[in-house]
């Protein structure tokens, strides 16, 4: 196949010794690509190029190397996000699975996508065509990855580089996802169970956070197993105490690129509400009736009928802690009321305790009790599957628990047999 054609059937040129410049057409576009190898390789791959026009299927040569690309789907996604989060009127289309099926991450997750992308693969493969990446290259590159990252973070890398060359085939950039040919790492352990507290072992927790500033959130924690974010997003307007109920509807979080923000709560299941006990109850009432003393400016023995100090609109019922600026609409720093709670957790002899461990420990005690899965999946804002997944790694009761039933019915069933 060589000499003057239309490319119609393609042709071959020999440049050099093992040397080819192959030349094709597809509908009125030409192309051309230089292919080292064999007459017969070079005639192989030619065919192929151009079964994969008739199929439908053809990818023209990019020049796109993966670190344009990954900078191009951030840039995709970041716009995304912020068109998605412009003043305009709530659509029904803002549902979080709405969002998922528009391709929509929140600021956070999108700050993790580009920190797994550029730290842990640019820097091997960011030189490299999109369409020259095999699949041989990703599996070198999470062998690499494994010598010095955890399990959970390789396969994080996995799922994110996959999915960033997905989009690049529906672009038309690559015929196929070379990461879906790759072997996957393993998927580490997700959802780690954490340490969970016995009854007593709460007790005592919350009694050495007794009197100082973070005791009434971790109790808040304790008796809702709502997440951090959530806790530190609530407001007094969520809280119903005639009801005995707070109201879930949003969460903090930090990014580095907009700081301190409000968000919707994690996932479908995140806005909900939670029924609380009457000595939370109490609590929070007594840490409201606190803010309005301060606000007013008069001391905890001052007779004053409190209920009509009015708090500022969007008032925190956890606000900053800061002395020299009374704001209670003013969020705390999520990692702040983390290094606090662990700093103060390893002296009373819980190290390696997390803040999130204190959520974990009210699943797992509901669950123990025997509340029901989906009762406690709905109250902590949990998927039912996920949330059965983790408990099994937590529990310290399910096997006895299981070995007392199984006596019981023994007993019913075989101890009159004899």
């Amino acid at each position: 196949m060589t000499g003057r054609r239309d490319y119609g059937d393609g042709s071959l040129e020999e440049r050099s010794p093992n040397r080819w410049r192959l030349r094709w057409r597809v509908g009125s576009n030409r192309y051309n690509k230089a292919f080292n190898g064999s007459k017969r390789a070079a005639q192989t791959e030619l065919r192929r190029l151009l079964k994969s026009a008739d199929d439908g299927q053809h990818v023209g040569p990019d020049r796109t190397t993966l670190t344009a690309w990954v900078d191009q789907w951030l840039a995709l996604l970041q716009r995304r996000q912020t068109e998605a989060s412009s003043d305009r009127p709530a659509k029904p289309t803002n549902s979080p699975s709405a969002k998922r099926k528009r391709g929509l991450v929140n600021a956070k997750t999108l700050e993790r996508y580009a920190e797994l992308l550029r730290l842990h693969v640019t820097p091997t493969l960011g030189g490299r065509r999109l369409q020259q990446i095999t699949a041989p290259e990703i599996d070198a590159l999470y062998v690499k990855l494994e010598a010095k990252l955890s399990s959970s973070t390789v396969h994080a890398v996995h799922v994110v580089l996959g999915s960033c060359l997905n989009a690049a085939v529906r672009k038309g950039l690559l015929i196929g996802n070379p990461v879906q040919k790759a072997e996957a790492p393993a998927t580490g352990d997700h959802g780690a169970a954490g340490q969970v507290l016995d009854q007593d072992e709460l007790a005592r927790l919350l009694d050495g956070f007794r009197g100082r500033a973070l005791y009434p959130i971790v109790v808040a924690a304790a008796f809702t197993g709502a997440r951090r974010g959530e806790l530190l997003a609530l407001r007094w307007i969520d809280f119903d105490a005639a009801n005995k109920t707070i109201t879930i509807r949003r969460s903090l979080e930090e990014t580095k690129a907009h700081g301190l923000r409000f968000k919707e709560p994690k996932g479908e299941r995140g806005i909900r509400t939670i029924a609380i006990d009457d000595n939370l109850v109490a609590l929070l009432c007594a840490e409201r009736d606190n803010h309005r003393r301060i606000l007013a400016g008069v001391g905890q023995h001052e007779a004053v009928d409190l209920s009509l100090v009015k708090l500022p609109s969007g008032a925190l019922v956890f606000p900053s802690a800061a002395i020299s600026r009374i704001d209670f609409t003013r969020p705390r720093h999520p990692e702040a009321v983390t290094k606090n709670f662990v700093t103060r957790a390893t002296k009373l002899g819980f190290a390696g305790l997390r803040f999130h461990d204190i959520r974990g420990t009210h699943e797992t005690m509901l669950l123990d009790a025997g509340v029901p899965v989906h009762v406690v999946a709905a109250r902590c804002g949990h998927d039912p599957a996920v949330l059965l997944h983790v408990y099994a790694k937590r529990t310290r009761k399910a096997d006895t628990s299981a070995a007392a039933v199984i006596g019981a019915m023994s007993n019913a069933v075989l101890g009159g047999a004899e």
